[in-house]
């Protein structure tokens, strides 16, 4: 049995071989961006570690600092966003305290409920995340003229289009996969 993976053109002609019909074209941009997202993905969880951080840790300081400032949300909405049952978004939050990363305090409009904010601890660690994705990324565009990346943006745009209309639920965890 062979170790190593299939080059993409490899993985394709066997596809081909085992099921004629297979568009090609198709084929190699859907298996490019998957094999794409999943080094990405690698890389991006590395970087997160080197900073003491977990990519569920970096979701939820993504999502207070798209809130913008005050940087504070209810951890339900944070929780929808994520895809996440409230238990699970409790326990994220919880270990994010024991960091300085966030705050969680009773909203003052409505005293049963709480607030989640970004401390300044937790502003800084999504920035020097922000740096050091930026490098990544830019190391992974070098290749590309300025037009080049303009017109990949719009494409891939257009299909994250096409899939966040047809697959509207699909944003967080599915909970008819689990």
């Amino acid at each position: 049995m062979p170790d190593r993976q299939p080059t993409l053109d490899e993985q394709i002609a066997i596809y081909q071989r085992e099921y004629r019909e297979l568009d090609p074209q198709v084929e190699k941009v859907v298996n490019a961006l998957s094999r794409l997202d999943r080094r990405m993905s690698v890389a991006y969880g590395r970087q997160l570690a080197t900073l003491g951080l977990s990519s569920p840790e970096w979701e939820v300081l993504k999502e207070l600092v798209m809130a913008g400032n005050p940087y504070q949300l209810w951890p339900g909405t944070i929780a929808r966003r994520l895809g996440l049952t409230p238990a699970a978004m409790t326990h994220r939050i919880d270990r994010m305290l024991t960091q300085d990363l966030v705050t969680r305090e009773r909203d003052p409009d409505n005293r049963v409920r709480v607030i989640v904010g970004l401390t300044d601890t937790g502003r800084e660690k999504w920035l020097e995340v922000m740096r050091m994705a930026s490098v990544f990324e830019e190391e992974l565009l070098q290749d590309l003229a300025t037009e080049e990346r303009v017109q990949l943006g719009d494409l891939l745009t257009r299909l994250l289009r096409r899939v966040e209309h047809a697959q509207p639920d699909a944003g967080g965890r599915l909970t008819d996969l689990d």
